[in-house]
């Protein structure tokens, strides 16, 4: 086979000779005049025919750096190949392999190290280090390639035209085949494109015209065009420059044709590696990092990360990242407060002295540069926040505060003590909590934190002024969490001086009980009550009085607090509750202002035998035939003993007919009928004695109603009777609707003739039937401006009917004014009806009454006669008004009693 590579013509010679095959390899270059010069570059490998080949080079470092070993299978322990390594001048050089299925020895050979699943190949990279230098190589194993054997040259650009060995000595030309390892080529290479990568012969060439081809992606599939192809001489090129960041490897497929387009080779891949170069500058992830460090944490403390990328291959100087930190601000208290990790971006605390209160946040410019730190790098800033521990304890602001309070105060705030705390507002090492460490024996004070983080001290139960006059309070504060370190709690003292108020009287006992019989006779001694007033610097009169009293049962005696009896009692009062009955009692001293104190009296009353007991029946229906019982439940106000056992007798005959049954209840008893009797209500009496002493005795009815039932329990004569009662209420009903109709009718009826114009009457036959009200008292100026015109209509054209409403041309005399003086309106009443009498010009009122003219030839005369004179009563006869009615009851008692 024949390779050339970049304006190099390499040709490589095989000779098969005892049974072993040499390969040699001559590479010829074009010098500056022209002429050609063949070098030998020497011997390359022995190859041995066996199922493991063996590929060796002799150069500095690896010869060559790629290397395909194939093998039927992996099999643990079977020696895959040997790399060949040039050491002369090194020392100590050890060798390394990064998959750990298999090994390599210090020779060079690679074996099998651990049980492997069937695969198709394995990409290996081999390592060779030295104190100063490292080389790498790579190894490709290819399984169940039976019948093929691998050789490569210097360039790793490798041909292989021979098959297995055959069992004699002699040489023989098998059919060729074609397995070129993997082809490396820079990324972003400068200069004229296109530019050559390899070239591809096959030895058939001498026999027979062929052209070569390529396919795969950047040939004929995108990005199409990248790589081509000579068809006559294989010359393959790219034609733009490669980014491995883009695609880091590209596979193609050569195949070479006769010109009639027969495949005269078997197409071959090959494989094009695109060489990394550091062409990309670190990324941090975010271009702002945050983190978060406690105050006062140690030297060594690791807090945050910064992570940066680095698009260039990973496993290469190219793609390595170091970090730094260019600066710090501020540079508090110290330039050098934090360190990071090259390698791994970890910032930990290197200098003592993080202080919230000095410094509460940190900005780092943070760099990572590539190869390895120092090639191209990036910034990124990080901000550290110096997070708050209770490393300050709270301080009082005053440490002695004096105060008033009133004896007798409750729920009271007696001061309020104001704290500073240099830690984080609001946070747990801020917030404070008080106690009290001194003075509060009594269980008087608490302690309580407002809002702004001040303490309360708040009275929880009252002082007493006669008991001690002064109180010293000592209070503490601390934080909710514990301090970071020992150190002292503050504390301030709280002096309270209790001021004498006027305190109302107290009971002694507060809540007086007592036992009285409800029978206890009217002004009996009930109990007494007693208070003492507390005040005992004040000399103060204590007095008493009733405060509930719901009953009314008493009376207390304001100066001694006697109570007495003043209405009878009732154990079954409404009032009573479980024979106790409650009251207040009041006492109130002379101060000033005065003060009240209660007491409470709950009064036991002992029952006496003052209910008799009565009987209730729980059904009132009993059936003739198979009659059931009747309940008959007994009540009894009273209490035991006063209340049963009951002795229950029938009474006046009812024992005939009725009988009684006990009951193991004491209060019930049951009501048995003896025999059929008449259908009908019957009274049934029942006379109940209770065991009361003196026993109380009571009559009962029992109203029970005995009838014929049906099969089903019912009254015979109760369903007939429902019946006709349903239909009897049907009927009145009824009735009554058609009366009220009828009547309806009959009203508008009358209604309706009433307003039937009539024919007008003869002047002498003119009956006015309008009624006109005069029974208004007058008195005001209101009735003084009135229309007589409305009182004798028609009248003006009737000259015989008298007008005695027309005032005759006289002088009229003098009225006197209404009084400013109420007590003088009787004078004056009088004194201006003796005026109007003898008024010759004002009109008499009570002729305006005539209702109009009654008509001619009615035996009744004219009541326009009727004037305001006493003297003309005289000649006026009202006997006859006794015989008109009630409705002329009036007017007979006024004017037709005679002379009185």
């Amino acid at each position: 086979m024949v390779l050339r590579e970049k304006g190099q013509l390499i040709v490589n010679k095989e000779i098969e000779s005892g049974g072993h095959r040499y390969k040699a390899l001559w590479k010829q270059t074009r010098n500056p005049m022209g002429n050609y010069s063949l070098l030998l570059v020497g011997l390359v490998t022995l190859l041995l025919q066996a199922w493991s080949g063996e590929a060796s080079t002799q150069c500095k470092g690896f010869d060559p750096k790629s290397y395909t070993f194939g093998v039927p299978s992996l099999v643990m322990g079977r020696v895959l190949g040997r790399v060949h390594f040039d050491c002369s001048g090194q020392k100590n050089v050890t060798f390394e392999i990064n998959d750990p299925r298999f090994k390599i020895y210090n020779d060079g050979t690679v074996s099998v190290q651990k049980l492997m699943s069937p695969e198709s190949h394995a990409n290996l990279l081999v390592t060779a280090r030295s104190e100063d230098e490292e080389w790498d190589a790579t190894v490709t194993v290819l399984i169940n390639r039976k019948k093929q054997k691998i050789s490569a040259d210097n360039s790793g650009k490798v041909l292989i035209m021979r098959s297995q060995r055959s069992s004699g000595a002699s040489l023989r030309r098998k059919k060729r085949e074609w397995i070129i390892p993997t082809i490396n080529f820079p990324e972003n290479e400068r200069g004229d494109y296109p530019k050559f990568v390899i070239q591809i012969k096959s030895s058939r060439q001498k026999e027979i015209a062929l052209r070569y081809f390529i396919k795969g992606p950047g040939a004929d599939e995108p990005p199409r065009g990248l790589f081509t192809i000579k068809s006559d001489d294989g010359s393959i090129s790219v034609h733009s420059p490669l980014d491995r960041e883009q695609k880091d490897s590209y596979k193609l497929t050569a195949i070479a044709k006769d010109l009639q387009g027969v495949i005269v080779e078997q197409p071959v891949d090959i494989k094009i590696k695109v060489i990394d170069q550091n062409d990309n500058r670190p990324e941090f992830t975010t271009s702002t990092f945050y983190g978060y460090i406690a105050e006062g944490a140690t030297p060594g403390t690791s807090f945050m990360n910064v992570t940066a990328t680095d698009k260039d291959q990973p496993d290469t100087a190219n793609g390595i990242i170091r970090y730094s930190i260019v600066s710090q601000t501020p540079e508090l208290p110290s330039s050098q407060m934090f360190t990071i990790s090259s390698e791994t971006g970890l910032i930990s605390v290197q200098s003592s002295g993080l202080d919230r209160e000095l410094v509460n946040k940190y900005t780092l410019i943070i760099r990572a540069a590539d190869l390895e730190g120092a090639g191209m790098f990036t910034d990124a800033n990080a901000i550290i926040t110096v997070t708050d521990t209770n490393d300050n304890a709270p301080q009082f602001e005053t440490k002695e505060v004096v105060v008033d309070v009133r004896e007798n105060e409750n729920d009271y705030d007696v001061t309020t003590l104001s704290i500073t705390d240099k830690d984080e507002y609001n946070s747990l090492g801020w917030k404070a909590n008080y106690s009290i460490v001194f003075g509060n024996e009594r269980q008087q004070f608490a302690m309580e934190t407002d809002l702004h983080n001040n303490g309360v001290l708040k009275l929880v139960k009252p002082l007493d002024y006669e008991r001690s006059k002064l109180h010293r309070v000592i209070v503490e504060v601390k934080n909710q969490i514990p301090l970071t370190s020992t150190m002292p709690l503050s504390s301030a003292t709280v002096i309270i001086n209790v001021l004498d108020v006027n305190e109302a009287p107290i009971f002694d006992p507060e809540t007086k009980r007592d036992t009285k019989p409800e029978n206890l006779p009217i002004g009996s001694t009930v109990t007494s009550c007693s208070a003492k007033d507390p005040d005992n610097a004040q000399d103060q009169i204590v007095r008493y009085r009733m405060g509930s009293d719901p009953a009314k049962w008493f009376e207390i005696e304001s100066d001694t607090g006697i109570i007495k009896l003043v209405n009878e009692m009732d154990r079954e009062s409404p009032f009573v509750e479980d024979s106790k009955y409650t009251a207040t009692i009041l006492a109130y001293d002379n101060g000033s202002p005065s003060a009240t104190g209660t007491g409470t009296l709950i009064l036991q009353l002992e029952d006496v035998n003052d209910n008799p007991p009565i009987a209730i029946a729980s059904t009132t229906l009993v059936c003739n035939h198979n009659p059931l019982p009747v309940n008959v439940t007994i009540m009894d106000k009273d209490i035991p003993p006063n209340t049963f056992p009951y002795v229950v007798q029938l009474t006046h005959g009812a024992e005939s007919n009725w009988t009684i049954k006990h009951m193991e209840n004491a209060e019930v008893v049951m009501l048995l009928l003896q025999k059929t009797v008449e259908p009908g209500r019957y009274e049934v009496p029942l006379k109940i004695t209770d065991s009361g002493r003196p026993p109380l005795s009571q009559l009962t009815g029992l109203s029970i109603e005995v009838c014929d039932c049906h099969e089903n329990g019912g009254c015979k004569e109760r369903i007939a009777g429902a019946a006709f009662g349903i239909s009897g209420i049907l009927a009145i009903l009824g009735a009554i609707l058609a009366l009220l109709l009828l009547v309806l009718l009959l009203l508008l009826f009358v209604k309706k003739r009433r307003n039937v114009k009539k024919e007008p009457l003869l002047p002498e036959e003119d009956v006015r039937d309008n009624i006109y009200y005069y029974d208004e008292e007058g008195g005001g100026e209101e009735d003084q401006d009135y229309d007589l015109s409305q009182l004798h209509r028609g009248l003006d054209a009737r000259p015989e009917v008298v007008r005695n409403d027309v005032a005759p041309l006289l002088l009229a005399p003098q009225y006197r004014p209404r009084p400013a003086n109420p007590d003088e309106i009787g004078n004056f009443i009088d004194e201006n009806l003796k005026t109007a009498d003898n008024d010759p010009t004002a009109p008499p009122y009570d002729s305006l009454l005539v209702f109009d003219y009654e008509g001619g030839g009615s035996e009744a005369e004219s009541l326009s006669s009727v004037n305001s004179s006493t003297n003309s009563d005289l000649d006026q006869d009202y006997d006859h008004l006794n015989d008109w009615g009630p409705r002329f009851k009036k007017l007979a008692e006024m004017y037709g009693g005679g002379e009185e």
